[in-house]
């Protein structure tokens, strides 16, 4: 045995050996070490397995057993429980002939290689896009002996996990067979063997969810110290921490037939702490909860997790508690105590979210608070934004946005609600539903889409607007008119169909009225009916049909019109309902207007000074002409 090389002198010599043939139980490492002994490239060298045998044995302390060899039938009797016992072992020897490569393989067109997971439990055949398969007569049996050396190249073990080989390849193979020439257009994966993976330790751990709720990150990934989440709410059952408990795995074999033995569990974080009545624990096999027994925010004081309710600050501001976040639905009310008029209770820039809150101070510029109830003995500044369904504000001059606002002073300020109060108005602007206002001074916008009431005038140059628009965005009326427009149009289309199948229909009915009684009588004396009759029959069934289909189809769509008529006239009728009432005398230059939507047109009216028109309303005469009318003085 030794070396061989090519005998013509003009040809660059290719060094090879003569075939050996060996029994190992590692085949790369054999390859391996005939290319050092021969001193010829790996690349160069392949193999052939000509068999393989499979032993086992039982390990014991002071065992000398020897490796017992089984037969094909007893791999296949091998139970799952003797895999994960660590006393059972497994090795392979496999009797190959090496060779050197002397000419490409019908196989080296297809790039495909072997690769697992990390415990090598799971083994895939993957082939590369690109690749191209030719048939030919003996081309499963060389594919499967191809994949097989990969794996021994991989030192994997045959015959023992890769019994879903065959199966998972399938129809891999058939495609192949059936096109002749496959293209392998994407990647493909196949699943070719798989063993016993282990269930991995699990070392202890403890997770403070309610932590999660501290956004303290800007944008950009910055630290963001506005925002450090001073209080952390919560809502009933919520999961606030949670403690996992330490398992120790469980036993693994993989493809290699390695017993993998789990790690013993680290414990490092046992919890130390006691819970308060407001938290619930729940303790579980895998885990111990602790959930919220109430909505509100979380507390650690002296060791002990716990619920509060109430929470009591002189001010929030950057300087102290930076803004403020918790769930509306989180039962968290704060107090703020700052009274001082020169300072700002709600801060600078400060953002507040809280359920309900007190603030007996002001709030400074650009701040945000949003509430379920909120109320302000201060004033609100005017870049500050305040929302709240019920709302109460001393003076404001800011944006407030609610269901039930109450202001006692509103200076140039803006509300948006469905109800507002206001005993005194010097300037600003309103929108809302129902506008009742004690006192109202100048330079007041107003509007309204169903009253508009004033106790008394001091001032002038005031606009009260009627405006049944209100409660409805000029997007959804502009698109409840396209689809009234569109349903016209499919109205008038199904009309034109409908009148050509009517007056066919009509047209027919005597000859079909005949056709059916001869028929009736060809069934009622036995006699066969002629196929063309039979033909006709059917096909004015078909036409049945469609009228029918027809009918019911436009009915539909004069629903859909009606209905959305009906909206459309609803919400204009609703300003013929609106009222402007004043209980004093009108002072002043005041005007009143009053916005239709169709058509869009604003009818205007201003009150003569000093007069007594306390009721006004909208009026519509025998000609179609609106006005301004006064209800009642």
């Amino acid at each position: 045995m030794g070396l061989l090389t090519n005998a013509d002198e003009n040809v660059p010599a290719v060094a090879r050996i003569t075939p050996i043939i060996v029994r190992t139980p590692n085949v790369a490492k054999e390859i391996l070490q005939v290319s050092q002994t021969y001193k010829v490239p790996v690349s160069s060298l392949d193999f052939h397995l000509l068999g393989t045998e499979t032993f086992t044995k039982m390990a014991a302390e002071g065992s000398s057993d020897d490796w017992v060899e089984l037969s094909s039938d007893e791999l296949k009797e091998l139970k799952e429980e003797q895999f994960l016992n660590p006393k059972f072992e497994l090795k392979q020897i496999h009797e190959i002939e090496i060779f050197s490569i002397m000419e490409p393989h019908a196989l080296d067109s297809i790039d495909m290689s072997i690769g697992g997971n990390a415990t090598l439990c799971k083994i895939y055949l993957t082939i590369k896009a690109g690749s191209v398969a030719r048939y030919y007569e003996t081309f499963q049996e060389d594919f499967i002996h191809w994949v097989n050396k990969k794996k021994l190249r991989a030192n994997l073990m045959l015959g023992l996990f890769d019994s879903m080989m065959l199966q998972n390849i399938e129809e891999l193979l058939a495609k192949i067979r059936i096109e002749g020439k496959y293209r392998f257009e994407t990647q493909e994966r196949y699943l070719i063997a798989q063993a016993y993976e282990p269930i991995e330790t699990v070392n202890d751990k403890l997770i403070l969810h309610y932590e999660t709720k501290r956004q303290n990150m800007d944008e950009h990934g910055r630290v963001d110290y506005a925002k450090r989440g001073y209080v952390m709410s919560a809502v009933k059952d919520e999961l606030l921490i949670e403690y996992i408990k330490p398992r120790k795995g469980e036993n693994g074999r993989n493809c290699r037939g390695e017993f993998i033995l789990p790690k013993e569990p680290i414990v490092r974080f046992e919890p130390t702490f006691t819970t308060g009545e407001k938290i619930t624990v729940i303790d579980t096999p895998q885990s111990i909860e602790y959930r919220a027994g109430a909505g509100g925010y979380v507390t650690f004081e002296g060791g002990v997790y716990n619920i509060q309710s109430e929470v009591e600050v002189t001010e929030i501001s950057f300087k102290t508690t930076g803004s403020i976040d918790t769930q509306l639905d989180a039962d968290v009310s704060i107090n703020v105590k700052e009274k001082d008029s020169m300072k700002d209770a709600i801060g600078q820039g400060m953002e507040v979210t809280v359920h309900a809150i007190n603030i007996e101070g002001n709030i400074g510029p650009n701040a945000k608070v949003t509430a379920k109830k909120a109320s302000v003995d201060g004033q609100v500044h005017q870049s500050a934004i305040i929302r709240a369904d019920e709302l109460t504000i001393n003076v404001h001059k800011g944006t407030a946005y609610g269901k039930d606002v109450h202001i006692t002073r509103l200076e140039h300020g803006i509300v948006e609600a469905d109800r507002v109060t206001v005993a005194q108005a010097t300037g600003g602007k309103i929108r809302a539903r129902e506008v009742v206002i004690e006192v109202l001074g100048s330079h007041v916008k107003i509007a309204a889409s169903h009253l508009i009431e004033i106790r008394k005038i001091q001032g002038g140059e005031n606009q009260l607007i009627i405006d049944p628009m209100i409660n409805e965005s000029d997007e959804s009326l502009h698109e409840r008119s396209d689809q009234m427009a569109q349903v016209k149009q499919t109205i008038r289309e199904i009309q034109r169909e409908l009148e050509g199948y009517e007056h066919t229909w009509r047209e027919n009915a005597p000859g079909m009225e005949d056709l059916k009684r001869k028929l009736l009588h060809y069934k009622s004396n036995g006699i066969a009916m002629p196929p063309a009759f039979v033909q006709k029959y059917q096909q004015n069934q078909l036409f049945k049909e469609k009228l029918e289909s027809l009918r019911n189809e436009l009915s539909t769509k004069e629903d859909q019109y009606a209905w959305l008529a009906q909206k459309h006239t609803a919400l204009q009728a609703e300003i013929f309902e609106a009222r402007i009432i004043n209980h004093e005398r009108w002072h002043n230059r005041n005007e009143i207007i009053f916005k239709l939507i169709d058509p869009p047109i604003e009818v205007f009216y201003v009150p003569a000074d000093n007069s007594e028109e306390r009721i006004l309303g909208l009026h519509q005469d025998e000609d179609g002409e609106f006005s301004i009318k006064v209800l009642a003085k």
